[in-house]
């Protein structure tokens, strides 16, 4: 009865724990998933972006940023700042409008939601009196002109919300001076646009969807000018002088109008349609910038003849004879100039042109010849093509980190030199303290370096692997091969592209050795690439080799997709990771597994089928040994076969339930051996053995190098160990040739060990411990006096980490010494495992390695090494999200990632000391006289407001929130967790049409923190 006993409370142990282990989740990497709104503050040079889960996002300068959600989860449908305040106001598709504000607090600013309001029309009106469609913050930064559906404008007071009724203006005002024949014609319908005059706060132009335009005098409440459009207006926009302003509208048109005081009723100046004479679609929205040199910029959206181009997502600049449209590959959600807003400057002299796109954010440079685009640092398009697998890598070597960017810079040389124009707030966050790497494989056959140090993911280097293969596509095709008299003058923009030449590209695992610069990966044909870094371009010769991991069996029929043909002859490669060898698996099945030794220069691979062993540096299969099951035929059916045994799965269904009745009969039985075994153990949950003949039971899930005591106790020597879907461990003997014999003896291998665990488990680690109890090195981490050396007197000890439990065996003997049953205690199943080292936040001379685990219910536990006693558990991810269950990895130093979409990575930490997080300020502009009472009722409400829940100044639970929310705003559909499921899976799908459903779920996040 001992083993019920619970172990005594050790103080000193909970304290080091606080010291060691916090869990937090910090910051989210990539693009928002359904962006729906954009906004800019030329005065904060801020950006905001919203989303059609209610999230609002605020980038400045690299490294500041803010994050916010409305509690109604509604679709942010506009997001106007305040001018010359450090406010914004968002409206939902609810018609709910909402302010919020960049305080400061513990030196940090944090974004708030300060009030929220519902225009609220008479009653017994319709909704459509009071739906917005327009807004107008004015410059006073008193009130908001809001348009409706009815056509009349209401100004509601700011920061109250209050509506003042005798300001408003209705369209039966707008209509009195309007000739009758064109008013019966074209009521006011909806209000499209309103634009305050720039040089004149007390007028404000309004425009009606049917093409009437007024301008309106605010201190006299009347219209001073009538402009009666003959076609559906989209949007306006005032010239700087305010002297002119132009219209654009549903035809594909744009219309110029002079304002002046001598004439209240003018014709147009200038009717252009940009692309016709036939059909266009709609100019949505329009920019009219002046210049030094006298040319002004015409930049509008959309426009495109309806028949050839009607399904291109364009934005076209005009400067003069230059004329070029930007086409995109996915919908644009808005766009806008940065030009110079100084109140003083003559000529709007535009600099970027910054484009939000459904799945990409892109700034084109309007100050550089060509217009290029230019590198955004932050908001990367991960999903440009759909992530596969991730693999980090933490404090890589300086030189190899300068050789890298090196490689991406030769590139990025047709993007633009110009800094990034989004330069708002400071960053105040301290320096990463080191260079760390995040890869992701794509479906494409693409991997992507990633500068995963800080709050911003950079994209340092791009790896292409699909100049080794034959493709149906011709490298020379390019969407952009239409000549300079083409019209109209198309060129594509942008990253994403989510259409894979051939699904079997897609990479499925990764291998950097960060100190020789050896880079192993693999894909879903079978193929594995071993790869080194060159800093010239270079054109050689790829090395081949088969792998026929079903020798030995007899009967068996690939039913699965045919390998990849490989190039004939030399292949030019960039400078970067350039391919040496390229190991074939033969059936071509989908690489399971993947481990590189590179100081021994030995490369492992593991399919469904088996596994094997390759020297690339004698560029020979030193073995390969099948884990076939005899009655396994699904593993030869392969991902992409369309034909799947269906006699086979109602067999296995049929003998699962046979075997459960049976089991559950024994039980009823009443024999007193039963009884007593179920009281004596009463916290642990019956486990049923799995079968030998269910599927995929040879499916290899780790491989793992180690130089430790195999044969016996006295001589230690190099190893590879092999962990199985169906519960076996193969140990293989390794006899690899001192460095002056290396390339003259080959590489000898002979199985010395198979272990069977009882319920025949998944094998998801392998992990050996020398004499210290020391997770051994990683290969050249001795060498670089980077780690201590192992210990070869004690010794070792052998961890089998399957999904049900962790099992310590003794080596040479492999004889079991310690378990934690895992599912039968704790009822949940082991996904993802690594070690990670733990360092105190109060001293820096102790630090520890602990087991980080991820279960399938989304739990990560944190397990200590070698005694297996569970230390603290933590809720990372919802247990419904399989697939960023899936998608997780985590750090050697207790941070982690998922996909809480396809295109953004959670990030969070476990650890106290490594916290990455972002971490701002946003200067607050000077209080002049007109807005004092502005800001003290500002001031007012943020009192208010802080009174009621937490600051968002505090970390550690504020970290939590944040990360729980964004995420469940995210993964509150299925269809979300099912799109990032079917690319993990191998799957493609389009994201642009998918909606995200409510959740209740609160407000008020930044820089991480929630309230």
């Amino acid at each position: 009865m001992r083993r019920f006993l619970r172990p005594g409370h050790d103080p000193v142990r909970e304290r080091l724990k606080r010291d060691l282990f916090q869990f937090n989740k910090t910051v989210e990497h990539g693009f928002p998933h359904q962006p729906s709104a954009l906004g800019y503050s030329p005065f904060l040079r801020l950006m905001a972006i919203g989303t059609r889960s209610g999230a609002i996002k605020l980038y400045g300068a690299p490294g500041v940023e803010f994050m916010g959600l409305h509690e109604e989860n509604n679709t942010v449908m506009q997001i106007h700042f305040i001018p010359d305040q450090c406010q914004l106001v968002t409206l939902l598709d609810d018609n709910s409008l909402h302010l919020w504000s960049l305080k400061q607090h513990n030196e940090a600013s944090e974004l708030r939601e300060e009030h929220r309001f519902t225009l609220k029309g008479p009653p017994g009106s319709p909704p459509s009196a009071t739906q917005i469609t327009a807004v107008l913050p004015h410059s006073s930064r008193e009130v908001l002109y809001l348009g409706t559906e009815s056509g009349n404008i209401f100004v509601v007071e700011l920061p109250s919300f209050r509506v003042l009724e005798d300001r408003t203006i209705t369209s039966e005002a707008v209509l009195q001076r309007v000739q009758e024949d064109y008013s019966n014609r074209r009521s006011c319908e909806l209000v499209e646009a309103l634009q305050e005059h720039p040089k004149n706060p007390d007028q404000i132009l309004i425009g009606y969807s049917r093409g009437l335009i007024v301008l309106w005098d605010l201190q006299n409440n009347k219209v001073t000018h009538h402009f009666l459009g003959s076609q559906q207006l989209e949007n306006l926009y005032w010239q700087r002088d305010g002297s002119k302003f132009i219209s654009c509208h549903y035809d594909g048109s744009y219309t110029q109008w002079p304002v002046s005081s001598d004439n209240r009723q003018p014709e147009p100046l200038e009717n252009l349609v940009p692309y016709g004479p036939f059909p266009c679609k709609a100019i949505s929205k329009i920019y009219w910038q002046t210049t030094k040199n006298g040319l002004p910029y015409i930049i509008f959206q959309g426009g495109m003849p309806r028949a050839s181009y009607g399904d291109r997502h364009s934005i076209s600049v005009v400067h003069g004879s230059q004329q070029t449209a930007f086409d995109f590959t996915s919908r644009v959600i808005d766009f806008f100039i940065i030009f110079s807003s100084e109140p003083t400057a003559e000529f709007d002299d535009p600099s970027a042109m910054v484009v939000l796109a459904e799945e990409e954010l892109v700034v084109i440079d309007l100050k550089t010849a060509g217009w290029p685009a230019v590198h955004p640092p932050y908001l990367a398009s991960l999903h440009c093509s759909a992530i596969t697998c991730s693999h980090h890598v933490s404090n890589i070597p300086l030189k190899l980190w300068e050789r890298i960017i090196s490689a991406g810079s030769k590139q990025n040389i047709h993007y633009s030199n110009m800094p990034w124009p989004i330069d708002g707030g400071t960053n105040i966050a301290p320096d990463p303290p080191q260079r760390d790497l995040l890869l992701t494989g794509h479906e494409d056959g693409t991997v992507r370096f990633w500068d995963a140090s800080g709050v911003c993911l950079h994209l340092l280097y791009k790896l292409s692997t699909v100049r080794v293969f034959l493709t149906d596509a011709d490298p020379n095709d390019n969407m952009n091969t239409l000549g300079e008299d083409e019209w109209p003058p198309l060129r594509k923009v942008g990253t994403f592209d989510p259409y894979s030449d051939d699904p079997r590209l897609g990479i499925q695992k990764i291998y950097l050795c960060k100190y020789s610069g050896y880079l192993a990966v693999a894909g879903t044909a079978g193929q594995v690439l071993v790869m080194e870094l060159n800093d010239e371009d270079a054109e050689h010769v790829v090395d081949h080799a088969e792998a026929d991991l079903l020798q030995d069996q007899e009967g068996y029929r690939w039913k699965g997709h045919e390998k990849l043909k490989t190039r004939d002859g030399p292949v030019r490669f960039e400078a970067g990771f350039q391919p040496f060898v390229l190991v074939q698996c033969q059936p071509p099945a989908v690489v399971t597994s993947l481990a590189l030794h590179s100081e021994w220069k030995l490369v492992a691979f593991g399919t469904s089928h088996g596994f094997g062993l390759f020297d690339h540096q004698q560029k020979r299969l030193v073995f390969v040994k099948c884990t076939l099951h005899p009655s396994d035929q699904l593993a030869l059916e392969g991902p992409l076969s369309r034909v799947k045994s269906l006699k086979k799965s109602l067999r296995q269904s049929f003998r699962r339930i046979r075997r459960s009745r049976v089991s559950s009969r024994k039980r009823r039985g009443g024999s007193g051996n039963a009884s007593e075994e179920m009281e004596l153990a009463p916290v642990q949950r019956k486990i049923e053995a799995r079968s030998a003949e269910d599927s995929f039971t040879g499916f290899v899930r780790t491989l793992y190098f180690a130089d430790t005591f195999l044969r016996d106790s006295s001589r230690h020597c190099p190893s590879l160990w092999a962990g199985t879907n169906g519960g076996t461990v193969y140990a293989f003997c390794l006899r690899v040739p001192p460095a002056e014999r290396r390339m003259d003896e080959p590489v000898r291998a002979e199985q010395a060990k198979e272990i069977q665990l009882m319920h025949r488990a998944p094998v998801v680690g392998i992990l050996v411990l020398d004499g210290r109890s020391t997770p051994l090195p990683e290969p050249l981490e001795v060498a670089h006096d980077l780690s201590k050396s192992p210990d070869m007197q004690g010794s070792h000890q052998l961890l089998v980490v399957s999904e049900e439990q962790f099992k310590v065996f003794t080596l040479p003997k492999v004889s079991s010494k310690l378990k934690l049953k895992l599912t039968a205690l704790e009822g949940c199943r082991v996904r993802k495992v690594t070690v990670a080292n733990f360092g105190s936040c109060k001293t820096d001379d102790y630090s520890e390695n602990d087991l980080a685990v991820l279960t399938n219910l989304g739990d990560i536990q944190i397990i200590s090494l070698p005694f297996l006693k569970l230390q603290i558990r933590y809720p990372c991810i919802r247990k419904e999200d399989v697939s960023g269950i899936a998608s997780c990895v985590f750090t050697k130093y207790g941070q982690g990632f998922y996909l809480i979409s396809p295109s953004e990575f959670e990030r969070f930490s476990l650890s106290t000391k490594w916290l990455v997080e972002p971490r701002c300020v946003v200067d607050m502009p000077e209080v002049t006289s007109n807005n004092l009472v502005h800001k003290s009722g500002m001031e007012n409400a943020v009192r208010k407001s802080r009174g009621s829940g937490r600051s968002l100044g505090d970390y550690g639970e504020d970290e939590r929130k944040s990360g729980r929310l964004m995420e469940h705003a995210l993964l509150n559909d299925e269809k979300v967790l099912k799109e990032i499921q079917s690319t993990l899976e191998g799957g493609r799908g389009s994201y642009a049409e998918r909606n995200l459903a409510r959740s209740p779920l609160g407000h008020g996040l930044s820089n991480g923190g929630a309230d």
